[in-house]
């Protein structure tokens, strides 16, 4: 059977809770690492869905894989193969899909309360997952959601947190995140941190505050938007 693919983009922002999820559901997985030059695939086709991750770079940067990770992208959803992106994957789906990603009012990092939308697509996603939770963020811009996709997900400080269109979902916030993942972001981006003026920027001390706690929530609520998501998956 095809392998999901998933698109790392950093070395320090890997699939995370995700490929915890797959492996728990024998679902093999190819990652290409970007970072590293993996050349992007030309077509989809070798894949049962395609998942993007984070990086700290913006999707308007002139980086060499970028145009073609857009491409790609619009082929899947073409081709009606899931696709799925957490934070800059989730600009990445935007901007292929025709939205616009420009700098957020805020930037945020850290723990985050985020809201369910009130729509039935937004329900389906979530399933029995809480109307409020607290995802992990690490941003400074944000997307428009593309035509024909519906906003599932809101914050405070961004109003567009993830968007749904069919079986495809892309994410503002951060869900995939482990404790390896938070220390190694903090200790990476303490300069960020401490140079940075906003009400959605936590220290690394208030991030490591309860995080085993908020993690298992986290993690549970990332389970059924993934179970969901891997419903579409092709075989």
């Amino acid at each position: 059977m095809k392998p999901v693919a998933v698109f790392r983009h950093a070395p320090t922002e890997g699939p995370g809770y995700f490929a915890t999820f797959l492996n728990g559901k024998n679902i093999r997985m190819e990652l290409i690492k970007l970072d590293t030059g993996a050349p992007v695939p030309s077509t989809p086709d070798a894949f049962r869905g395609l998942v993007f991750m984070g990086g700290p770079m913006s999707v308007n940067d002139d980086l060499p894989w970028i145009a073609p990770v857009l491409a790609l992208i619009r082929a899947a959803v073409a081709q009606d193969i899931p696709v799925l992106g957490h934070c800059l994957g989730g600009q990445l789906i935007a901007k292929a899909l025709g939205g616009v990603v420009s700098g957020n009012p805020v930037k945020e990092i850290g723990w985050g309360e985020v809201t369910l939308v009130d729509d039935p697509i937004a329900r389906d996603w979530f399933d029995a997952a809480p109307s409020r939770f607290t995802a992990f963020h690490w941003h400074g811009e944000t997307f428009t959601i593309p035509q024909g996709a519906t906003r599932i997900l809101e914050s405070v400080h961004c109003s567009n947190q993830a968007y749904a269109l069919g079986k495809h979902l892309g994410m503002q916030c951060h869900v995939e995140m482990t404790r390896d993942m938070i220390e190694t972001w903090c200790d990476v981006g303490k300069d960020e941190i401490t140079a940075t003026h906003s009400p959605a920027v936590q220290t690394p001390q208030q991030m490591a505050q309860d995080m085993d706690q908020k993690l298992a929530a986290l993690n549970s609520v990332a389970a059924q938007l993934y179970a969901h998501w891997i419903q579409g998956l092709k075989g």
